[in-house]
């Protein structure tokens, strides 16, 4: 059996956070190496753990998703999924997340509903498999 995709989950949201870790450890493929509530603590378990996936939320109180993006990329870049509820196809915040290096995005709302092809998109990520796109229709997946 391969290694699992060891990920670090970055959201303000306690809700959010215990939801995606809730469906992570489900799924024996997938790690959960650290959960961040902003920022600061997220640079610091990227450091620290050297994930190969992280997911972070777009907006977050104090730097924003975006920010913290930059600095993972200026830092020792790996693949990122950008969360957030206002992703769609063609949503200028997708084509901006993706523009500064995002390897997805993912529709926050989708997480429960769409949690087999959540949990497929990052273990795909984690593993290099995918190439960049925005994340949003099921039909995006065969493209």
């Amino acid at each position: 059996m391969m290694k699992p995709v060891r990920i670090v989950v970055v959201d303000d949201s306690l809700t959010i956070r215990a939801m995606i870790e809730t469906l992570l450890e489900r799924d024996r493929r997938v790690e959960v190496v650290g959960i961040a509530r902003n920022g600061d603590e997220a640079i610091d378990m990227i450091r620290r753990e050297k994930p190969d996936v992280v997911t972070l939320d777009i907006a977050m109180p104090g730097r924003d998703g975006m920010a913290i993006l930059d600095e993972i990329m200026d830092m020792e870049p790996c693949p990122v999924i950008m969360l957030s509820s206002l992703v769609r196809d063609g949503a200028p915040i997708t084509a901006e997340a993706m523009d500064r290096g995002a390897a997805a995005c993912f529709n926050k709302a989708m997480i429960v509903r769409e949690a087999t092809r959540f949990i497929t998109l990052i273990r795909e990520v984690g593993r290099g498999m995918v190439q960049p796109l925005a994340e949003e229709m099921p039909s995006a997946l065969a493209a």
